[in-house]
């Protein structure tokens, strides 16, 4: 399915039950990945957004992995809810995972020391348009997705398994596949409240 811009951004909304059944090929997902990863705009063409885009055993053993962390930190008595939502999100079609080069920011940092204090808040930006663009383009493609937030605590896990640069720094897993249901009533405030227009 393809919409208007507009009407693909209303219609993105997080999915939690989603299913691993193919309705979406690899290469398809693989390239709108590609592409908003390519497209999507950064402070001074910084480019510091990072993706791992897992499938299969990979997607699996991220979600293994973070449940093992949790437990650690999880109360006992509290672990099962946690445990439902990490095989929910196993259960899916993959992950992406969202990271910020770091030493990009920093060598920012060095080159333009005026904004030295900025640019980690411009890369924090550039990174939500990354998610944005990319949980929008898999929403129009038919898949449901959310985005999650176990970073920083399987930070080092996930760095270790898959050989991945110390400067790279987690910032959101997005697990997605076929959606097995649809979201519920989204509640939005009221636009006059949230949008001033000027027009002299």
């Amino acid at each position: 399915m393809s919409r208007d811009f507009l009407s693909a951004l209303e219609n993105r909304r997080s999915i939690y039950a989603i299913s691993s059944e193919e309705t979406v090929s690899r290469d398809v997902i693989k390239g709108i990945v590609a592409s908003t990863v390519k497209n999507s705009p950064s402070a001074f063409n910084s480019q510091s957004g990072r993706v791992v885009l897992l499938f299969g055993d990979d997607h699996k053993k991220l979600w293994d992995l973070s449940t093992e962390v949790l437990r650690t930190v999880v109360p006992a008595e509290a672990f099962q809810s946690t445990l439902e939502k990490m095989n929910a999100f196993k259960g899916g079609y993959g992950t992406v995972l969202y990271f910020d080069d770091t030493s990009v920011v920093e060598g920012l940092q060095k080159a333009y020391p005026l904004y030295a204090d900025v640019f980690p808040i411009w890369a924090l930006e550039s990174a939500g348009m990354l998610q944005l663009t990319t949980w929008t383009a898999l929403s129009d493609a038919g898949l449901g997705a959310s985005l999650q937030h176990y970073n920083p605590l399987i930070d080092e896990a996930v760095r270790k398994e898959w050989n991945l640069a110390p400067s790279w720094k987690l910032l959101g897993q997005m697990p997605f596949g076929t959606p097995l249901q649809a979201a519920g009533e989204k509640q939005v405030q009221a636009i006059e409240e949230r949008l001033i227009i000027l027009d002299k």
